[in-house]
C-alpha cells in the first residue's frame, strides 16, 4: 500500500479482491510447525487447529469451522457467547490474534505449495553456509596504489638531492 492515510489504508483494506485478501487472513505458526515446515505463517484455512493468542479467551485451542472473508474474521469450534434470547453463536476472531496448531492437509494444493517452499528454502541453505564459511577465512584483500608519473621538475630535484647525499657520503 503505497498511502499513509488511514481512510486510504481503510478503503483499500475493504476493497481488497479475494486473492489479496487471501494473503490477509495469514496467521503464524506454532514452533514445531515452523521447524517441520520452515515457513513462519500461513492463510487460515477452516479445519486448521488454532490457538487464540489475544482477548478474553486467550489460550483456548480449536478448530476453525468457518471463515468470513468478506469481514476478515475467522470462527473457532467452542469459543462462543450466549445471546440474551438464550441461544448460543459463535464469536469472530481476527486471524492475526490466533497461532495455528495444526495444518488441515486435505487439500492437494497446500500439500504441495508446503512442499515447494520447503525445496526452496533447502536449496538456499546450503549457498548461504557456504558463503559463510569462505568469507571467514579469507582476509580481505590489500589495495594496492598505484604510482603516479613523476613530473620532470620533481626527478631533477631528486636527482639533485641525490648528488648532495652521495657528495656529502664521500667528503664525510
Amino acid at each position: 500500500m503505497k498511502s499513509t492515510q488511514p481512510r486510504k489504508q481503510r478503503k483499500m483494506l475493504y476493497q481488497a479482491p479475494s486473492h489479496i485478501r487471501y494473503g490477509h487472513f495469514s496467521a503464524p505458526l506454532s514452533a514445531p510447525l515452523k521447524t517441520s515446515h520452515n515457513i513462519g505463517s500461513l492463510p487460515v484455512r477452516s479445519g486448521d487447529t488454532v490457538r487464540i493468542m489475544r482477548g478474553d479467551r486467550k489460550g483456548l485451542e480449536g478448530k476453525v469451522t468457518e471463515v468470513d472473508k468478506k469481514k476478515y474474521r475467522i470462527f473457532v469450534e467452542g469459543v462462543t457467547r450466549e445471546k440474551v434470547d438464550g441461544t448460543t453463536t459463535l464469536i469472530p476472531l481476527h486471524p492475526s490474534k490466533v497461532m495455528i496448531t495444526n495444518l488441515n492437509l486435505d487439500d492437494k494444493w497446500r500439500r504441495e505449495s508446503l512442499k515447494v517452499e520447503e525445496a526452496t528454502e533447502e536449496a538456499e541453505r546450503p549457498k548461504e553456509k557456504l558463503i559463510e564459511e569462505e568469507k571467514e577465512p579469507k582476509e580481505p584483500p590489500k589495495k594496492k596504489r598505484k604510482k603516479k608519473p613523476i613530473s620532470k621538475t620533481k626527478a631533477k630535484k631528486t636527482k639533485k638531492s641525490e648528488k648532495k647525499k652521495a657528495e656529502e657520503s664521500q667528503s664525510g
